[in-house]
This record gives structure tokens, C-alpha cells and sequence, in this order.
């Protein structure tokens, strides 16, 4: 079943539960109102007949004699009632019959201790009214004298006159009810498409995220819960854009990747191979061979540094390194860093300058702490042209921190969203101008920065250079971040 019929039974059936609950209360209040003005008025009438009858100390009976009692039932045959009147004894003597009627022992016996008995319908009372073509309601009324009895009235009218009041509050009830289902229906169906519109609506943009469309976005207005999910699909529509546009942009930077490792394999490939062929053919002079088979060491190491920076950056982003971390003194370590890249630094006329102190304590792994700074240089130089490097050092509250400064090509804000992302390159040009830069230098630089439980971060601006900032925290003051 559809969830807007759903809606419309579930409105109609509360309002035409609503509407039965109040008919039958009305009902019932109206059956009870009936009835007891019907015995109210029955017990007034006998009660008058009563102190007519009283005024005879002597019989009692006397004044109410067969005339009088023929005129009084004319006059209320106009009420349709009817009377019965009964002796001291329970014997019936208005009107007469062939028969000596008498009153039940058990009626009687409850008449003759003073109390009324007040008949619903005749046909279903087990006493000596007996069953009748029209079923009548009415009461037995004792005529009390010095606290005995002298005779009982019965007055009765026809049910269905007492209970004509309560056809027509059924007959109400039904009119009610068809107007309320009328209306409920309307209702529902109006209140029953206004809100599964909403979900409709939701429903299609949902299809259209699906199809890969992530521009869609619900307006609403209210504040009730389907608009709450609304704000919370637009939200998610958002969330899942984002995510897909750096999905996109990792697959961008993982295919300029494969292109740039693939022509930096060719290229000492191909002079690895040409070589081989020369050497192969002697078509190389003797006093060139060991020019050639040097030029052959170096492109072999060039191939095995690329394979071990993929190999390296997934044991680290997989926690597949054990750290050895002890206390050593920083500042030997960017000195060594220094004089291991001055002739890179040389080709670019770049200078490196160290300002730190002499012995600046550091909590890390020598190995992957050379690593990291090493990295950070080289990446330092590769943007940087005619420019100066700068590695600051110093101490603060618990832990030691690192700044490379450079005055290169800078980068955008765009470009430092990146940065650390694995392929990523702020100038892809230069990965084919030799200078070797493979996307994963600062990738590796921050995994394992995380892993020393420290901190990166990087301030730049086009043209204006780069300036790194890493802390290494002391021993029992690491923060570990997730990734």
C-alpha cells in the first residue's frame, strides 16, 4: 500500500474513532435522560393518585373509584400512559378483569416494604406485568398510610415513545458520520499529500544522487522531521561531493603519477638498455666504458629510489615500521642533511643555512628523523631557484620543533589542501625536468610525523616561498592523532 493511503486510513481511522467513542457517550447520556424523565414523570403522576388516595383514612380507595380513575386515564391517554391499580392485598381492582389478577409475592413483597420498582420494558421483566404486543416501560408506585401500605399504582408508556429521543440521536450519529468520513476524508488526503510530497521530493533527489549528481538541494521551510532530514540530505549531498570531487582529484594525481614514474623509468631504462646494446656490439671506445658503466650505476639507483619511495610510503601509511626512538642531539643531524644536498642545492645556486643550537635534544628514530628533514630540503630545493633555505631549531615546553623555510615559488591555498595527499604535485613540470620529485616525499614526511605522535604544518603563498613547521614531542607528551 502506497504511504499516502496509509496516511489517509490512519487519519480516518482516529476521526471516525473519535466520532464513534463520542456517539455512543451521547447515546448512552440520551437512553438515560429519556428514561429517567420518563420515570420521573410516571412517579409524579402516581404520586399525586397516592395522596388522593390517602385522604380516605377509613379505605383509602374509595375516592378513586371507577369514574374518576376512567377520567384520569383519558386524560393521560394523551401521554399515552396507561395505570393499573392494585389493593392492599396485591390484588388488581382498576380496571377489572374476568381474571383476579394479583401482584408476584416477590413484587409485592418489596412494594409492601415502601420501595418503588422501576420496569425498563415489560416484555423482558419476570413479574406479573407480563408481556405485552408493545413493549412498555413504566413504574410500580406503593401508596403508603402510617407507614402501611394501602394500595400500589402501576404507570406505564410505550418503549418505543421513550426511546423515540434516542433514534434520533442515532439517527444524528449516522449523519455525523458520514459528514466526519466525508470531511476526514478530504482532510487526510490534503494533510496525506502534503506530507508525502515532502518525501516524494526526497525520494527523487535521492535517484538523482544515485545517477552521480551532487549538486542537488532540497528547499524547505518548516521545522518538523521530514524538514530535518532534508537539511540532513542536503548536508550529506555536500558531504558526499566533496568527497567525490578528492576522490577525483586522488585518481588525477594517481594518473599523473603513473605517467611521470612511468616516463622516469623509461628515460634511465632506455640508457641502461642503450648501454647494454653498446657494450653488447662493442660499439662503445674502451676509455668511454667506464664513463658508460657509471652513467649505468647511477639511472639503476635512480629506478630503485623510485620503487623504494612506493615501497616505503605503504609500510609507513600501514604502520608496517617499527620506531626506535631515543633522545639525540637534532643539530648534528641537519648538519649532515646540509652537506648531503649542497650540490643539489649548488645546481640550483641555492643556499641552506642552519639556525639552531649547538646541541638541540630531539625524542625520534635517527633514521626516520633524517629521513623526514632530508625530505623537507630536497623538497625546499626543488621549488626554490637563485633563493636560501633556512632550517631554524629550538626547544619548547615538552617537545623540539623544526621550521625549513624557502624563498621559492611558494603555493596557493588550493595546492596546500594537498600538499601531504600521496601523487600530489604543486608543479608537475618539474618531475619532468630530472629534478626526481615523485609525489611521495611530503606523503612519507607526514605519516611518519603522525607516527612520532607530532605535528605538521605548512604557510605559503604564491611566490612567496614555504615555510614547514614539525614537532617531535618528548617522551610521555606524544599526541597521537587518527588519521
Amino acid at each position: 500500500m502506497k504511504l499516502i493511503y496509509q496516511h489517509m486510513l490512519s487519519f480516518l481511522l482516529i476521526i471516525l474513532t473519535t466520532v464513534a467513542i463520542i456517539g455512543y457517550s451521547e447515546i448512552a447520556y440520551v437512553t438515560n435522560q429519556s428514561y429517567s424523565q420518563n420515570y420521573q414523570r410516571m412517579e409524579d403522576y402516581a404520586s399525586s393518585l397516592g395522596s388522593l388516595a390517602a385522604t380516605d383514612k377509613k379505605n383509602g380507595t374509595l375516592m378513586l373509584n371507577a369514574n374518576f380513575l376512567k377520567q384520569m386515564e383519558f386524560v393521560l391517554r394523551g401521554d399515552d400512559l396507561h395505570l393499573r391499580i392494585f389493593d392492599s392485598d396485591g390484588r388488581q381492582i382498576y380496571p377489572k378483569t374476568a381474571k383476579d389478577l394479583h401482584l408476584a409475592s416477590d413484587i409485592y413483597g418489596i412494594l409492601k416494604q415502601g420501595q418503588e420498582i422501576r420496569i425498563k420494558n415489560n416484555n423482558d421483566s419476570h413479574s406479573y406485568m407480563g408481556h405485552t404486543n408493545d413493549p412498555c416501560t413504566g413504574v410500580l408506585v406503593p401508596w403508603m398510610s402510617e407507614h402501611k401500605m394501602i394500595g400500589a399504582i402501576w404507570l406505564g408508556a410505550r418503549v418505543k415513545n421513550v426511546e423515540r429521543p434516542i433514534a434520533m440521536a442515532k439517527q444524528n450519529l449516522v449523519n455525523a458520520f458520514i459528514v466526519a468520513l466525508t470531511v476526514g476524508a478530504a482532510l487526510s488526503l490534503a494533510l496525506s499529500y502534503y506530507t508525502t510530497s515532502k518525501i516524494k521530493r526526497l525520494s527523487i533527489a535521492t535517484k538523482k544522487v544515485t545517477s552521480g549528481n551532487f549538486d542537488v538541494q532540497l528547499n524547505y521551510k518548516g521545522n518538523d522531521e521530514i524538514d530535518q532530514l532534508a537539511d540532513n540530505f542536503n548536508q550529506m549531498v555536500r558531504s558526499l561531493k566533496q568527497s567525490d570531487e578528492e576522490i577525483k582529484n586522488q585518481e588525477k594525481r594517481r594518473d599523473q603519477f603513473l605517467a611521470d614514474a612511468a616516463h622516469e623509468m623509461r628515460t634511465p631504462l632506455t640508457t641502461i638498455n642503450g648501454i647494454l646494446e653498446g657494450l653488447q656490439y662493442d660499439a662503445i671506445p674502451e676509455d668511454a666504458k667506464p664513463k658508460s658503466i657509471s652513467l649505468m650505476k647511477k639511472e639503476t639507483k635512480r629506478l630503485i629510489r623510485l620503487v623504494n619511495e612506493n615501497l616505503d610510503f605503504e609500510k609507513i601509511r600501514n604502520n608496517q615500521i617499527l620506531l626506535v626512538k631515543t633522545s639525540f642531539n637534532a643539530t648534528k643531524i641537519l648538519e649532515d642533511v646540509k652537506m648531503q644536498l649542497s650540490q643539489n642545492a649548488k645546481k640550483e645556486h641555492d643556499e641552506i643555512r642552519i639556525a639552531a643550537p649547538g646541541d638541540l635534544s630531539v625524542y625520534a628514530d635517527k633514521d626516520r628523523f633524517t629521513q623526514i628533514i632530508f625530505n623537507l630540503v630536497q623538497n625546499a630545493i626543488q621549488f626554490t631557484k637563485n633563493g636560501q633555505i633556512v632550517i631554524n631549531g629550538r626547544r619548547k615546553d615538552h617537545a623540539t620543533e623544526i621550521v625549513v623555510m624557502d624563498n621559492g615559488i611558494g603555493m596557493s591555498d588550493e595546492q596546500m589542501k594537498y600538499i601531504f595527499d600521496r601523487f600530489f604535485k604543486a608543479d608537475p613540470s618539474r618531475a619532468r625536468q630530472g629534478t626526481g620529485e615523485s609525489g611521495l616525499g611530503l606523503s612519507i614526511v607526514s605519516s611518519l610525523i603522525k607516527q612520532h605522535g607530532g605535528k605538521i604544518s605548512v604557510d605559503s603563498s604564491p611566490n612567496e616561498g614555504a615555510i614547514f613547521t614539525i614537532t617531535f614531542f618528548d617522551e610521555g607528551f606524544e599526541q597521537y592523532l587518527s588519521e
